[in-house]
């Protein structure tokens, strides 16, 4: 169960958050705050593991409580502001969610958290020495008669290749001599998901969902295979 405060000065934005939050089922809400403030004493002296942060809010705004909160929980900002969301990810923000939006758009940015949380626990093993290299937060592919190094957090997704499979990151695509059975075995299945038979993809990187298919970017569209779908579709909405 996450621990979870909206901070959101509009009272209908207030009732939507909060029956989304009562929907989920894995969210505990402690606090909901009409200004930033209110929340910065209640963070004092309470740890929360995800905040619901409104950008336009009376007395301070939200970008300036992202930069006064030093150790901060997973933050998904809610704002009818599409401008602001560039400026947004340079503070490490889980996702934007830009108002009205809906359920299903809620339930893809809360498993976004849940993928970083499972992606940090697994590094957090790594120094027990229990899971190996992938635990550890990077693999390494071979390339030739190299050994390259690539975040796993990083990658967007997978594609199977005949006997090879290209991983591709945001900047680079790698080609591995690994086949595609060998990362659905290997990757952490709460944090990537098989959604054909060619394909894997990080959850995190999941834009939204349009009946077969998976937008990751404008230019970054995956299909679903129907074999697939229902378990992927479980997976996302937990």
């Amino acid at each position: 169960m996450m621990r979870c405060i909206i901070i959101e000065d509009q009272p209908p934005a207030q009732r939507v958050l909060k029956k989304f939050i009562g929907d989920m089922g894995q969210l505990e809400l402690v606090g909901t705050f009409a200004d930033a403030l209110q929340a910065l004493e209640f963070l004092k002296t309470n740890t929360v593991d995800l905040i619901f942060l409104d950008i336009h809010l009376p007395k301070i705004s939200g970008m300036d409580f992202l930069k006064t909160i030093q150790t901060r929980p997973q933050v998904i900002l809610t704002t009818a502001f599409p401008e602001y969301a560039l400026e947004s990810y340079e503070y490490d923000v889980v996702d934007y969610l830009l108002k009205p939006f809906s359920f299903e758009r809620f339930v893809q940015a809360v498993a976004r958290v849940r993928t970083i949380g499972n992606q940090e626990r697994a590094v957090a093993k790594d120094a027990s020495g229990k899971e190996g290299a992938f635990a550890s937060g990077v693999i390494f592919i071979k390339s030739g008669y190299e050994l390259i190094k690539v975040k796993i957090a990083d990658i967007q997704f997978i594609r199977s290749d005949a006997d090879y499979t290209e991983i591709f990151t945001a900047k680079k695509k790698y080609l591995s001599q690994e086949p595609l059975r060998y990362w659905e075995e290997h990757l952490d299945a709460t944090a990537f998901a098989r959604i054909h038979k060619s394909y894997i993809l990080n959850i995190s990187k999941i834009e939204k969902i349009i009946g077969n298919q998976v937008r990751l970017s404008a230019q970054t569209s995956l299909p679903i295979g129907r074999a697939y779908k229902e378990a992927f579709m479980k997976q996302v909405l937990g």
